[in-house]
């Protein structure tokens, strides 16, 4: 995720690989431990903990009941090395800002997972020599948060790439091992059919290394879906697949299957209302299914009126919505009720006020990853090194929408 969905996050072909604790509980670097079960780190949404204007995570916990977060995103340093960073850039080892909010999470009795990967920039799988140096420094953020979760997020290019993606499953073997009790997800590109050429060979990887995660999950979007209908439909046939595949029945299929789902306008235009999910919610608990989430908390909130289904956001959804609307279906799913809420007018309310708008953007400048600029009243930060590109929301662009200014 990180074209918009994933850097705002959340994706054409993509690959992740959830970790999460089933029996144990860890306990985190200050001392304190948070005991969720596994329907809350199953059901846990994705949140950019530093970028795409980062909500708060107490008042999503109040406003809905929600336990479980999946921050993002963990990578290789952008400078080269087989080391966590947060987005390439800020060294896991070094980090007190995500941990600070990890750890006021916890301390509302909540948790999180962490995840790897994205669209941009360089994974680990990418960087590390083989699959134990890539478990190491995955290792290195699991030790340091007391993770009980941990989501690999595996898109192009390394989603295209063999050898790295049999690092990341390799990684995510031996993490399972060496961490008793983990509950290992694994999710690829959600395709009509189920999931395409590069997910279907993850799970061959998968198969000849042995690894037998908890589940699989799809993301049936950016692929022209059109609602709720067509995503069940991929369900379904991704179902098949599984059976295939492992020689599951489709029973055990369904209790090893998993959704992931973005929430309003995707990437490439396709809107997914709150009908949508709960329709996909409903299906995924009637088949006894083990994971729904979606990406992202960060894009859980109405854009401004003028903006409703116009363009793609990393921190608005672009329907008409309460603030918190899809992270309620999420609740859900985990099991418990979340508060009742007024339906959203035709109107609705409106996101924060705009911010001033950053340096405008110049056809003759260079920006590299995180660099911000201004751009037909819209402020942008860079998601990779980039010249002459004007920001926009299309498939590939380097730039992330931050909103109006």
């Amino acid at each position: 995720m990180r074209r918009l969905r994933a850097c705002l996050g959340a994706a054409t072909a993509v690959t992740t690989v959830a970790l999460a604790a089933s029996a144990f509980v860890a306990t985190n670097a200050a001392g304190a431990s948070a005991d969720v079960s596994n329907r809350w780190y199953a059901a846990a949404p994705y949140l950019m903990p530093l970028d795409n204007d980062p909500p708060d995570a107490g008042a999503i916990m109040d406003a809905t009941g929600l336990k479980a977060f999946q921050l993002a995103f963990i990578l290789a340093p952008n400078g080269g090395g087989c080391s966590p960073t947060w987005d390439g850039t800020a060294p896991v080892s070094s980090d007190t800002a995500v941990k600070a909010k990890i750890d006021a999470i916890r301390a509302k009795g909540g948790d999180v997972s962490v995840s790897i990967g994205g669209y941009g920039g360089t994974k680990l799988g990418q960087a590390c020599s083989d699959p134990a140096s890539t478990a190491a420094a995955y290792q290195q953020a699991i030790t340091k948060y007391g993770l009980k979760a941990i989501d690999f997020d595996l898109e192009e290019p390394e989603y295209e790439n063999t050898a790295a993606i049999k690092n990341e499953i390799g990684a995510a073997k031996i993490l399972q091992q060496n961490n008793p009790g983990l509950y290992v997800s694994v999710t690829t590109a959600g395709t009509a059919d189920g999931t395409g050429w590069f997910g279907k060979q993850m799970l061959l990887e998968a198969k000849s290394q042995g690894f037998t995660p908890n589940n699989f999950s799809i993301m049936p979007f950016d692929g022209g879906f059109n609602g709720a209908a067509s995503q069940t439909a991929a369900l379904t046939n991704f179902n098949t697949i599984l059976q295939s595949t492992f020689g599951w029945s489709q029973a055990t299929a369904y209790a090893h299957e998993g959704f992931s789902g973005m929430n309003g306008r995707s990437d490439t235009g396709e809107m997914f209302t709150q009908a949508d999910f709960q329709t996909v919610l409903d299906y995924a608990t009637s088949h006894g299914m083990d994971r729904f989430t979606f990406w992202s908390l960060n894009r859980d909130r109405q854009c401004t009126p003028a903006d409703n289904g116009g363009r793609t956001s990393g921190t608005c959804s672009s329907v008409a919505q309460n603030s918190w609307d899809f992270a309620k279906y999420s609740v859900k799913f985990a099991g418990a009720t979340p508060p009742t809420t007024t339906p959203p007018t035709s109107g609705g309310t409106t996101t924060p006020p705009a911010t001033g708008c950053k340096t405008a953007w110049s056809a003759a400048s260079v920006y590299t990853a995180g660099n911000e600029v201004s751009y037909n009243s819209h402020n942008w930060k860079a998601k990779w090194w980039t010249q002459n590109e004007k920001p926009a929301t299309t498939d590939g662009n380097p730039w992330t929408d931050e909103g109006t200014c």
